[in-house]
């Protein structure tokens, strides 16, 4: 039964006749009760544990006032910069301020500070200099150790210390919140609550820390960058709750920061209470005026159904953030709130996603994982499938069977990321079948993220041959059922190990598709990849071996424009990439070039027409009416006649 909202004012607190709360959980987002977002799972989780709580969204980082709203907490304040990084969410991988915010009222951008965790406990210590700190979320999670920070360019501490918290719930955080608050209610002084796993604290000497892993000092890691890369290794290879190990972060003789093992995966039980919570499941009306949030748009009529992921991508912090070890829905927790949307009035009957990190996960990749955890230097799908991986889509299936009949429901779509090369390691094809028959609206998104071996290899991502296999098989059971539908690849450019050699040879498959991407990702150099310690170091923290790392913003502008050669715009920083790998055997007017030797000229403005243009290479066979048009990406992977 649904209870409200939160109290997110004063005056919403004393309505529930309290005079003081428990926690306040102060958050970047703006408030939406919704289990997509992290603020929403802890408040209503600890409030299921009996604990009053108020929600401080947003608050005025430049006036202490703002923090005061509820007055001091009686157990402490929890802090998040909220569903992304603040940093993340305010610049592009150019480090060019964002327009809009899509968890601010309206989409208005400037409602957080950059580095929000820091800011906001900052803040806090102002007017409230012993009342408890604890962050959370996914900008503390993967700062808690010393890291590479892309917008300053420089390594920066354990967001513990630079923030003055005193404690960091790191993952998802059920399990250690609820530990935390326990600890707390029972009168333990926060600075002797060090032993929980999926925390990070500080201590003053090691004589009570059990058995740890002793990292690089601060100091040798900003000496040597190859220090870095060798702690990052090891911090990689415990980041499994059955396996890990505590590890400290030196930073002097009287500070150690402290990383205890990841917290146990949740069971099928608790991941359905979870989500059963009685949630609003949409924005606090406070945000009406605006008109609401935006964020809730591709979330409101989705499915979560599972988390954690081994895919391992080297791009990807899901490894130290929500595991390799999948915690999954059961059917019955799925299908009520399935039953739950459609009771919604602005229900359509469109389910928009089931999934999660990878939709097409659904089980722990082996037996073992459950009792002794996941490989710590192996991967379960690269470079190729384990022996052990189980690989099974019949529960999936199943599920999304029972979802196309809950009444009220019209179509169900899967809009998560599927991992191809784990559908082609499934004999069984019915899956496939059933995605491209029910799942699929013309278009199916997936990321084989570039072509070129090398380049793969250092994602972390299978053989190019492995996705055109795919490609041939989505094609020929589109074919079976009757159906035209297309791929979408999601391409990065410019990753660690992507020459402009790569980067050429990418812009030939797409010539040779006939498509040109309409989105291309820059490779973003996030905290607590393996790829943005190749972006810092150099060298590949698996084996220690070099690797190049294209820096240059004008070398990332060739690679970019390579993978989008169609665009007139592009022409003078495809043809320079061109001239300086000597390939100017693509110049020219053959089937096989990226370019005409003449330049396009640009719209003429003042005509307020397109002065005649050259056609794209390899297309003078179409009629001149058709001769300037691009290939939309309804075009992708068609077979040319």
């Amino acid at each position: 039964m649904k209870q409200g909202f939160l109290p997110i004012s004063r005056k919403e607190m004393e309505d529930r006749g309290w005079s003081q709360p428990d926690f306040v959980y102060v958050s970047g987002d703006a408030y939406v009760d919704h289990p997509s977002f992290g603020h929403a799972i802890i408040t209503r989780l600890l409030e299921s544990l009996g604990y009053k709580v108020c929600i401080l969204p947003q608050p005025d980082w430049r006036r202490r006032e703002s923090i005061m709203e509820f007055g001091e907490p009686r157990l402490a304040f929890l802090v998040s910069a909220g569903n992304m990084d603040s940093m993340v969410n305010h610049y592009t991988v150019a480090k060019k301020r964002r327009r809009t915010d899509a968890f601010s009222p309206g989409g208005v951008m400037g409602k957080r500070p950059d580095y929000a965790v820091v800011v906001y406990c900052n803040l806090i210590r102002q007017v409230y200099k012993h009342t408890p700190v604890i962050v959370g979320g996914i900008e503390a999670s993967l700062r808690r150790l010393a890291h590479y920070d892309y917008w300053s360019d420089t390594l920066k501490r354990s967001i513990l210390l630079d923030s003055g918290a005193d404690l960091i719930s790191y993952g998802m955080g059920e399990r250690s919140i609820a530990a935390v608050a326990e600890a707390l209610d029972a009168g333990l002084s926060i600075r002797d609550i060090t032993y929980i796993d999926g925390t990070v604290c500080k201590v003053r000497d090691l004589s009570s820390v059990y058995d740890p892993v002793i990292l690089p000092s601060y100091e040798e890691l900003k000496e040597d960058r190859l220090n870095y890369a060798r702690s990052f290794y090891i911090q990689y290879c415990n980041t499994d709750p059955f396996s890990g190990r505590r590890l400290v972060e030196p930073y002097s003789d009287h500070c150690f920061v402290v990383q205890n093992p990841p917290a146990k995966p949740l069971s099928q039980e608790e991941m359905d209470q979870v989500y059963s919570y009685p949630y609003m499941r949409t924005w606090h009306p406070s945000y009406d005026e605006a008109g609401g949030i935006p964020a809730i748009q591709e979330v409101k009529f989705s499915l979560v159904s599972n988390r954690g992921c081994f895919g391992g991508c080297s791009f990807c912090a899901l490894t130290f953030h929500q595991g390799r070890i999948l915690q999954t829905r059961s059917h019955e927790s799925l299908l009520g709130e399935a039953r739950q949307m459609t009771e919604d009035p602005d229900f359509k009957g469109y389910i928009h996603d089931v999934g999660g990190p990878t939709a097409n996960f659904r089980q722990p990749s082996c037996k073992k994982q459950l009792t002794k955890g996941v490989c710590s230097k192996k991967q379960c799908l690269f470079p190729e499938p384990c022996k052990n991986l189980e690989v099974s889509h019949k529960d999936y299936v199943r599920l999304l069977r029972k979802l196309r009949e809950v009444p009220g429901v019209k179509k169900v779509f899967i809009r998560s990321g599927i991992r191809f090369d784990y559908v082609m390691a499934d004999r069984d094809d019915t899956f496939l079948r059933e995605l491209c028959q029910y799942h699929v609206s013309g278009q199916l998104k997936v990321a084989p993220e570039h072509i070129a071996d090398p380049v793969l290899r250092r994602m972390g991502k299978p053989e190019n041959s492995v996705y055109q296999a795919f490609v041939k098989k989505y094609e020929i059971i589109n074919r079976q059922i009757g159906k035209k539908q297309y791929l979408v690849p999601y391409l990065m450019s410019s990753h660690p190990g992507s020459t402009l050699k790569e980067a050429i040879a990418l812009a030939e498959y797409l010539r040779d598709l006939g498509i040109m991407p309409e989105q291309v990702q820059d490779f973003y150099p996030t905290p607590s990849t393996i790829s943005s310690c190749m972006y810092y170091t150099g060298v590949d923290p698996r084996d220690m071996g070099k690797v190049y790392v294209p820096k240059n913003p004008h070398e990332k502008a060739m690679q970019r424009a390579l993978i989008q050669f169609r665009d007139p715009r592009n022409y003078d920083l495809v043809l320079e990439a061109l001239k300086r790998e000597g390939r100017m055997d693509l110049v020219g007017f053959d089937r096989k070039c990226l370019i005409r030797p003449g330049k396009p000229k640009e719209k003429d403005e003042s005509a307020g027409r397109s002065r005649k243009q050259s056609a794209p290479a390899g297309q003078g066979e179409r009629r001149a009416g058709k001769r300037g048009k691009k290939k939309t990406i309804r075009n992708i992977h068609r077979k040319k006649a």
